[in-house]
C-alpha cells in the first residue's frame, strides 16, 4: 500500500503541475479505490487561489477526477480566539469568504456543484476583485439563498469551527497553504516548485 500511495502522490503532483500531456496514458487496476486528496486553503491567499484556479481544474480536464476524491477545506491559517470567534490571515473579508465557501460546500455537497462556485470566487481573488464574489451566483446560474441562509443563520460559523478543528488536527500540522494531503499524507512543497507558498 505504501508503494501505491507514493505512486498516487507522484501521479497527483504530475497531474496538478501539468507535467504530462494526457490522462489517457494513466491506467489504474480495476480493483483500485479512489485516491483521497484534501486541499486545506484560505480564500484570499493568492497561492491558494492560484492552486485552485490553475491546477485543480486539471483534475477535471484530464479526467483524473474519476480516480480522485477531492475535498476542499476553507480555513487555512485562520486563528481561533477564546470566545469562538476567529481572525483570518488576510483580514475580515477572508473570514467572510472562507465562510461563504464553507456554506457553498454545505449547500451543494457534490464536488461538481460547489467547485465551480469556489473556482469563480478564487478567480476573482486573482483578479483582485474578491468583493465581487456575489457575481458568481449570476455567472453560474446559481440560487444565492442556500449560501446566504447558511451564512446568516450561524451554520456557516459552525462549519468554520469544524474546518478549524480538522485543520488543527492535521498530523503533521500544516505549515503553509495551500496544504495538500493525499491519502492522509501531506505532499509538502514537492508539488509546489513553480510558486512560492504563503
Amino acid at each position: 500500500m505504501a508503494a501505491y500511495r507514493r505512486w498516487v502522490s507522484v501521479l497527483c503532483c504530475l497531474s496538478l503541475l501539468g507535467s504530462f500531456a494526457s490522462a489517457s496514458t494513466i491506467s489504474l487496476p480495476s480493483d483500485s479505490r479512489k485516491v483521497s486528496l484534501t486541499l486545506y486553503y484560505e480564500s484570499l491567499c493568492p497561492y491558494s487561489a492560484n492552486f485552485i484556479v490553475n491546477y485543480l481544474p486539471k483534475l477535471f480536464n484530464e479526467d483524473l477526477i474519476s480516480i480522485v476524491d477531492l475535498r476542499l477545506v476553507p480555513w487555512g491559517n485562520a486563528k481561533l480566539k477564546g470566545n469562538g470567534t476567529f481572525d483570518c490571515q488576510h483580514g475580515p473579508t477572508e473570514c467572510l469568504l472562507n465562510t461563504v465557501e464553507a456554506c457553498a460546500i454545505d449547500a451543494w455537497p457534490k464536488l461538481n456543484d460547489h467547485f465551480p462556485f469556489i473556482y469563480c470566487v478564487e478567480n476573482l481573488e486573482l483578479e483582485r476583485k474578491p468583493l465581487e464574489w456575489e457575481s458568481c451566483f449570476k455567472k453560474l446560474g446559481l440560487e444565492s439563498k442556500p449560501v446566504n441562509d447558511c451564512y446568516n443563520s450561524g451554520l456557516g460559523q459552525k462549519l468554520d469551527l469544524q474546518y478549524a478543528a480538522e485543520t488543527s488536527a492535521l498530523e503533521p500540522p500544516h505549515t503553509y497553504v495551500p496544504w495538500v494531503v493525499v491519502d492522509g499524507q501531506p505532499l509538502y512543497e514537492v508539488c509546489f516548485l513553480d510558486y512560492q507558498i504563503d
